[in-house]
């Protein structure tokens, strides 16, 4: 009934969505098996994508190829542009999204991509064969071969559901948990390990006060996460925020006494960032309010997502503290909120491919690797699938560095570093975050998606267009002088320094107070400026800005660049040299790094070991 795949990608969510699209764009037969096809691409929690560092990542992702941009902007419902009073690195998009057209686009797109076949079933074991993996068998006892296999089974790998004392097994509410996979990959030799997340209750809107929150519309410029898409939504639908109080609070505390979290029942580690409302209520016991975002689930639903009150209380307890929130007061609960337990393998068994070191030709991408968000799943999953087709065409492994991408630090770190708790994302996680912002993904990413073959020449001729007009722009603003009188009102306005002779264009927009914009609006200028692209102009104007810092990041990168063009065995025992430490010994061994720089960023080993290193290859 199955013929031989190339490759095998388990689990449909978003690290699964993004290797099957693009392993099979990459012109490799893959076949997505899925328990659920009606939840291909599912919004398991909040219906968002993006947010601070996250929304780089999915720009990142479109700029290789991958599909999450253009499924977040067709099911756009609100945009926003967060950070915008800080300098551009920090700028982050984030679009709240239709959940059930998120869902709905990304199957539309799977369905239309060749080379990819869906099998609807339970994974329940590896096909294992000397340290190799070489296809799948389900719970029909169906054996599919491949010749490799992307596992991206989210929080479904043993998943337990947590409501007050209540525990039942699943991946998710309503769907049953996926078993037989960890069992046999602790067999193999793979260290696991649980981890937990969480979800708030989901709330009828009808049975709300709008207009006792406050309402936080949309930015009324929409700039769209994919390069492609230049079709935006023309209405935006708001969110809203009220507040927690201390008579919430006290509701909350009377269900403690029978929370799995605080009763031991819980044993996984939860996300330290997004922690549950009875978790920031016990840690933050000085604070007497949380703020909570009210956000609709969709243009044509009524399900709110309460965004800051996750929660695993009893359902009682959940709604009555809720209905002593400001503009809750009748509220209408769909369903409870509720935590889940799951298996996750630490990433330190991984290579930067993503490849397990353990066992040949298997990849682990997303929430098995102990990371959480869709976006950090989106992007382990289109570098799993990239490289899941190169292993399947014998080809060397495609990576990006902590230099070029935001995908790069989120791997490097896993890899190196491992995780004790749930991994996110975070502009702070990212040295060289001023070259990596949002506005230049393309710019750093296209060209290598191109070559490999997974951006299509409209996407590269867009970012080669935009990096053409950005440097013609600079260009300009190097070489053309402007005189006093005309400038000088503008420079009043703008409460700058007025200018004494003549002088080049390029200093008076390197000043804070002026904007290309007001360039623009200078006659001599605008004629020029105008024939170029709004995303050209922003990206000359942001490269003149922080010039100085760029230029300085550039030159840390390329000095680091140097220790990772050094190559290390993977073969070498490093127990024989001596003088490393043991801790260094022992973490490069288990690590395995291909290359001295990423020795130099392990945990464990120390700048004294990184010379040793280099006296013995000679260095």
């Amino acid at each position: 009934m199955f013929k031989e795949y190339d490759v095998i990608v388990v689990g449909g969510g978003h690290a699964g969505c993004e290797a099957a699209a693009a392993a099979a764009n990459l012109g490799s037969s893959v076949l997505l098996v899925t328990m659920n096809m009606q939840t291909i691409g599912q919004m398991s929690c909040n219906p968002a994508m993006g947010g601070v560092a996250k929304g780089q990542i999915v720009k990142e992702v479109d700029a290789l190829g991958g599909y999450s941009g253009l499924v977040t902007d067709t099911s756009m419902i609100q945009f926003r542009m967060l950070n915008k009073s800080k300098g551009a690195a920090m700028w982050s998009p984030r679009s709240q999204n239709d959940r059930m057209l998120f869902a709905a686009d990304w199957r539309k797109r799977l369905e239309q991509t060749p080379n990819l076949d869906f099998w609807q079933e339970m994974v329940t074991g590896l096909l294992v064969k000397d340290k190799r993996v070489y296809g799948v068998k389900t719970q029909l006892g169906i054996e599919i071969k491949s010749k490799t296999v992307v596992l991206t089974n989210g929080t479904f790998l043993n998943g337990l559901i947590h409501i007050g004392e209540k525990q039942f097994g699943g991946g998710r509410v309503g769907e049953k948990a996926a078993v037989g996979i960890t069992a046999q990959l602790v067999e193999l030799g793979f260290e696991s390990g649980r981890m937990k997340t969480g979800t708030p209750p989901r709330i009828d809107g009808r049975s709300l006060n709008w207009e006792v929150m406050e309402e936080q519309p949309g930015d009324e410029e929409i700039i769209p996460f994919s390069n492609l898409n230049d079709s935006l939504p023309s209405k935006q639908r708001s969110c809203h925020i009220t507040y927690t109080n201390k008579e919430v609070h006290d509701i909350l505390r009377t269900g403690f006494n029978r929370s799995p979290l605080f009763t031991g029942r819980i044993q996984g580690v939860g996300p330290r960032y997004c922690p549950s409302i009875e978790d920031k209520i016990d840690r933050f016991a000085e604070r007497d309010r949380h703020q909570l975002f009210v956000e609709p689930e969709g243009w044509d639903t009524v399900e709110i997502y309460v965004n800051g009150f996750s929660s695993s209380l009893p359902e009682e307890v959940q709604y009555k503290a809720l209905t002593k929130i400001r503009g809750f007061e009748n509220a209408r609960m769909f369903r409870p909120g509720y935590a889940i337990e799951y298996d996750f393998f630490q990433p330190e068994q991984l290579k930067l491919s993503l490849e397990t070191q353990v066992v040949d030709n298997l990849y682990f991408a997303g929430q098995i690797n102990g990371t959480t968000g869709y976006e950090e799943a989106a992007c382990q999953g289109l570098m799993a699938g990239i490289n899941a087709h190169l292993r399947a065409a014998n080809e060397d492994a495609f990576t990006v560095s902590r230099s070029e991408a935001y995908i790069g630090v989120l791997i490097d770190d896993l890899i190196n570093k491992g995780t004790k708790e749930p991994y996110r994302m975070f502009t702070s996680r990212a040295e060289y975050r001023i070259l990596l912002r949002q506005d230049n993904a393309d710019l750093r990413l296209t060209e290598k998606a191109y070559k490999l073959g997974l951006a299509n020449q409209e996407r590269y001729d867009k970012s080669q267009r935009k990096l053409k007009e950005s440097e013609e722009i600079l260009r300009f603003l190097q070489n053309q002088s402007i005189e006093p009188a005309s400038i000088d009102r503008l420079l009043e306005e703008r409460g700058t320094s007025t200018l004494k002779q003549k002088q080049k264009i390029l200093p008076i927009l390197m000043r804070p107070q002026i904007s290309i914009d007001d360039l623009i609006s200078i006659p001599e200028i605008g004629a020029v400026l105008k024939q170029y692209g709004k995303d050209a102009l922003e990206q000359a104007e942001i490269q003149s800005k922080y010039s100085g810092y760029i230029a300085k990041e550039k030159d840390m990168a390329d000095r680091m660049a140097k220790l990772e063009n050094i190559r290390l065995s993977q073969s070498f025992d490093y127990h024989k040299l001596t003088s490393l430490s043991m801790e260094a010994r022992e973490k490069l061994l288990k690590v395995k790094p291909q290359t001295l720089g990423q020795a130099s960023r392990i945990s464990g080993v120390s700048p004294s070991d990184i010379s040793v290193l280099m006296v013995h290859l000679g260095r």
